[in-house]
This record gives structure tokens, C-alpha cells and sequence, in this order.
């Protein structure tokens, strides 16, 4: 964890550098830890590079308009992020879909989180959703990318198991930059090992490509509908959880709104889901960004404008992960999941009296089962819900007798 000097004699132009190297360090450890995810989730769709580039630069644009707006509004350190899970759940569930539906569940699932943000229905919504049952479906969606860590040590075991040990060792020493420097050292040691595609590497700006959506049925109940789940349940919720635990009081429902609002304007050229962020929210909101808790929020604005650079220069972005071997890729997605499945079992099992729905959620998403063309989040979904319906209506019965 990096630490800045503050002395209560500084005034607030000497403090406010920190605010943008707090915004940097935002930028950094979100970019770093989940990206490799996002790249994948365009490549399960068949996305050429330059789609690839057009994706990143459309979030990239999202996340640092969407950063900057709330910001300054509300004067709170309001960070928005793509959502993680989602794009998880998209290369597992969205593989050989055309890209026009994909963007058509999309705008779908940005449609509805528009609407629940601005009618004030989130929380009401999120109550109605046992977090248990949510919570079995992310982990077991992403249940394969933390078996990959170690599935890749079958072929690049020296790259891999360091970047697992140097994980480790900085969950311990600086939790908050363990990714960050297994992605460092992943990288060293397959340039020492001549498995870097360097040739590929090239300085390009974002060429947005427009998308045309189609709609179908199975792409609204295989994609949209578990998106828009994962995102409200699995990144809304924690960010509005940051927001509340940092001191801070802002009218949630318009945040959520506009990050909604900022996907259906984008989703087109990839934006696939905006939310609000949570861990790395919570760098914009610590004292390591500004004494003054009134003044953070220029460090959220600061993370909003490396989020456009970032956007920019979108197409970069997708050559450099494609000089990167595959196994590095898989070690550096599962490291950066590992801590996301564990909260997702944890809050899956705690409740006992929903533990066995969340666990025949968690195993019927994780099995990768696919019927009628819909993917296994949805079905993981509907088996759990069924599960609890039943044990409700076996606890009305005893209780009726």
C-alpha cells in the first residue's frame, strides 16, 4: 500500500498532486487487474483487433465521462468501472454469438439498469434478489478462471508459479498491488523467456466501430438478463457499499442511472456494462488521496482523465495483450478473480437456510451447461430460484400443520 506524507499545514493546491497520483494508482490497479478479461470477452465474441481497440475505447470513454460528470456534480468521489464479472460471464456464455445480438443484450441490459437507477427501484430490485442465489452465480461463473492459474502451470510452469508466489507474497505485504506485480513479473520473465510478441506492438489511436444491434431471444435471456444481474448485484451493490462506508451521502439512484445511461450510448461500439466501482473506488476515497475529505474527489476526476487517455488509445491497448502468451494471460485473469470467487462463496454459503439453493446455483453456472441456446448463468438462475421456492413452500407446509 503506497502512502502519502500529509502535514495539516499543506494547503489545497500543494495536496491536490496527490489527488491526481491517487487517480493514476485508480486507473493502474483497475486497468492491470481486469483487462485481460475484457480482451477475452471480445475475442469470445469474435472480435477482430479493431473491435478489440473500438471495445476499450468506448469503455475507456465511458468510465472517464462518467467519472469526471459525477465528480464534479455531487463533489464526491464517484469512480465508475466496467463490470468485471460481466465480461467474465460474457466469454463463457456469449461464445458463438454474433456480435449484433451480443450488442443488442447489450443495450438491453444497459436499458434496464437505466431504468431501475432513475426510478429509484435499485435497492427495492436488489432486495427482492437473494444475494446468496447472486453470489453462486458469479463464482461459478467464474469458477474456470481461477482453475486456469494452475491449469497454465502445465505448460509455462516457471512464469506461472512465480506470478502465483509473488501474488501471495504481496497479498500480504500490499494486497492492494498483488496483481499488479504478478502482471510485472509475468511479463519479465516471458520477455527472458523470448515468448513476447513484440513485432506486434504498436502505437495506434482508437477507431470506433459501430455496431448494429439484432435482437433475439436467446441472447436477451442468455446474456442480457445474467449481465444485467452480475452488474447491479455483483458491482452496483459493493459500490454503493464504498461510497456509504467512506462517509459519503449522494443520491445513488441518478449514479446509477447515468452509468446506465453512458452504456446505451455506447454499447454500440462495445461498451457491453458501466458501474460503479468498488475496490478501486476505494483509493479515490482515502486519506491517500487528500487529507480532506471534501477535496477527494478530484482524485476520482483525476482517474477519469487517464481513463480517456486510456480510451484514446484504445487499439493499443488490444496489441499489447496480443503479444502476450496465452498462459500468462489465463495466470494473470484467474489471480486477479481469485479474491472476487471467495467473496462470492463466502456470501453464497453464509445464510444456511439458503445455502443449498446457492450452492445448486454455483454448480449448474459452473457446469457450463447450455439449453435451448442460453448459457449456464441463466439456468444457474432459474435452478436456485426454483430451489428456494420449493424449500419455501416445504417450511409454509410444516408450519401450516
Amino acid at each position: 500500500m503506497i502512502t502519502f506524507p500529509f502535514n495539516n499545514a499543506y494547503s489545497t493546491q500543494r495536496l491536490l498532486p496527490f489527488c491526481a497520483i491517487a487517480g493514476f494508482v485508480t486507473v493502474l490497479v483497475g486497468f492491470t487487474s481486469s483487462a485481460v478479461i475484457v480482451f477475452q470477452a471480445a475475442q469470445a465474441l469474435g472480435a477482430s483487433p479493431a473491435e478489440i481497440g473500438s471495445w476499450m475505447g468506448a469503455l475507456g470513454l465511458g468510465m472517464g465521462l462518467t467519472c469526471i460528470v459525477l465528480s464534479l456534480r455531487y463533489r464526491v468521489p464517484v469512480v465508475t468501472a466496467w463490470s468485471t464479472p460481466g465480461a467474465a460471464m460474457l466469454i463463457t456464455t456469449a461464445a458463438g454469438v454474433p456480435m449484433e445480438e451480443a450488442i443488442g443484450a447489450f443495450l438491453v441490459s444497459a436499458g434496464l439498469i437505466t431504468f431501475c437507477g432513475f426510478s429509484g427501484w435499485f435497492e427495492r430490485m436488489i432486495n427482492r434478489i437473494p444475494m446468496s442465489i447472486a453470489a453462486g452465480m458469479l463464482a461459478g461463473v467464474l469458477l474456470r478462471f481461477g482453475l486456469d492459474v494452475f491449469v497454465s502451470m502445465q505448460t509455462q510452469f516457471a512464469m506461472t508459479f512465480s506470478m502465483f508466489c509473488i501474488y501471495l507474497l504481496m497479498r500480504r505485504l500490499s494486497p492492494r498491488y498483488a496483481v499488479v506485480a504478478a502482471l510485472i513479473l509475468g511479463i519479465l520473465i516471458a520477455g527472458l523467456q523470448g515468448l513476447l510478441q513484440i513485432e506486434t506492438l504498436s502505437l495506434q489511436l482508437t477507431q470506433p466501430i459501430l455496431t448494429l444491434p439484432r435482437f433475439s431471444l436467446s441472447a436477451l435471456i442468455g446474456i442480457a438478463l445474467p449481465l444485467f444481474v452480475v452488474t447491479m448485484a455483483s458491482q452496483n451493490v459493493p459500490g454503493v457499499a464504498v461510497i456509504r462506508a467512506s462517509g459519503y451521502t449522494v443520491p445513488i439512484s441518478p449514479l446509477v442511472g447515468w452509468t446506465g445511461a453512458a452504456t446505451l450510448v455506447l454499447a454500440p461500439f462495445g461498451a457491453f456494462a458501466l458501474n460503479l466501482a468498488a475496490i478501486t473506488a476505494a483509493i479515490c476515497m482515502g486519506r491517500e488521496a487528500h487529507e480532506d475529505p471534501a477535496k477527494r474527489y478530484v482524485a476520482a476526476v483525476s482517474a477519469g482523465i487517464f481513463y480517456l487517455i486510456i480510451g484514446l488509445f484504445g487499439g493499443t491497448v488490444s496489441s499489447v495483450f496480443a503479444a502476450f502468451p496465452q498462459e500468462l494471460v489465463l495466470a494473470i485473469a484467474g489471480l486477479a478473480l481469485l479474491g472476487t470467487i471467495g467473496n462470492g462463496l463466502i456470501t453464497a454459503l453464509t445464510q444456511e437456510k439458503e445455502r443449498e439453493p446457492a450452492l445448486i446455483t454455483f454448480l449448474v453456472t459452473a457446469s457450463g451447461v447450455t439449453l435451448f441456446g442460453v448459457g449456464s448463468a441463466f439456468w444457474g438462475l432459474v435452478a436456485g430460484g426454483l430451489a428456494i421456492a420449493i424449500s419455501q413452500v416445504k417450511r409454509a407446509t410444516v408450519v401450516s400443520h
